[in-house]
């Protein structure tokens, strides 16, 4: 199983996937026998699927890979997910993005191919449903999905776009360390939190953290510990 899980799709000052571009090539061309020459894009998590459609084929034309969306598949969702050689699952609202996947039915077919070996990107949103559930979600519920239940293609949760409690602030409303840490009154999952520009790599048994700002790892009745780019995180597995 090969997984690409960024925190966002965009960095400040770059275009789209400009900063982890490398990375996406990577994970393509290692991740099974045979070369990924078409990526299966889930456009779910935006309202306007075929704007976003576009922007992501263009965007992955450049690298080198053509793209296909799943939402306007002839052959239908289904089969799509069927045929497709790798996955990349965009970002936008995390509970639109859970409730079309599982009223299309495309939950456990997208899983199980991906633990067959087919590669798997998501940023963002897309990161969030790889996991257990989207319990550590940033958005709000704009839809009702049937369940919180996600993909479950690794053991923890993320929270994509950490951001670090700020020194001073007179915000009064609570930080997403605090947030994280009411997921924890009732779950015992571990937290990535990612922040902007940084991603994690699964590659069957190991978890590398990439990226340029690190990560900082939430777990339940234990104090946050931070990790930089570059660190093994293979015990969350």
């Amino acid at each position: 199983m090969r997984l690409l899980l960024v925190s966002t799709s965009t960095l400040h000052g770059t275009g789209y996937l400009d900063h982890c571009e490398g990375a996406i090539a990577s994970c393509l061309a290692a991740s099974v026998s045979r070369t990924v020459s078409r990526v299966l894009f889930v456009p779910y998590a935006v309202a306007d699927r075929d704007e976003y459609a576009a922007k992501a084929r263009a965007r992955f034309e450049r690298i080198g890979f053509a793209l296909d969306s799943v939402h306007d598949a002839r052959e239908g969702a289904a089969r799509a997910v069927e045929k497709a050689e790798a996955f990349f699952v965009g970002g936008g609202n995390t509970f639109r993005l859970l409730d079309a996947l599982w009223r299309n039915d495309l939950v456990e077919p997208i899983r199980r191919r991906v633990l067959a070996g087919r590669p798997y990107i998501g940023t963002s949103a897309g990161s969030n449903v790889a996991c257990p559930s989207i319990n550590t979600t940033n958005d709000m519920p704009i839809v009702q999905p049937p369940s919180f239940a996600a993909l479950n293609l690794v053991p923890f949760n993320i929270n994509p776009h950490y951001l670090d409690p700020i020194p001073g602030s007179t915000h009064m409303g609570e930080t997403r360390e605090e947030r994280i840490a009411e997921f924890h009154e009732v779950h015992k999952r571990p937290v990535v939190g990612l922040r902007e520009g940084a991603w994690l790599v699964v590659d069957d048994a190991t978890v590398t953290l990439e990226g340029s700002s690190g990560a900082r790892l939430f777990r339940r009745g234990q104090p946050p510990r931070e990790y930089p780019s570059g660190s093994r995180l293979d015990f969350l597995l």
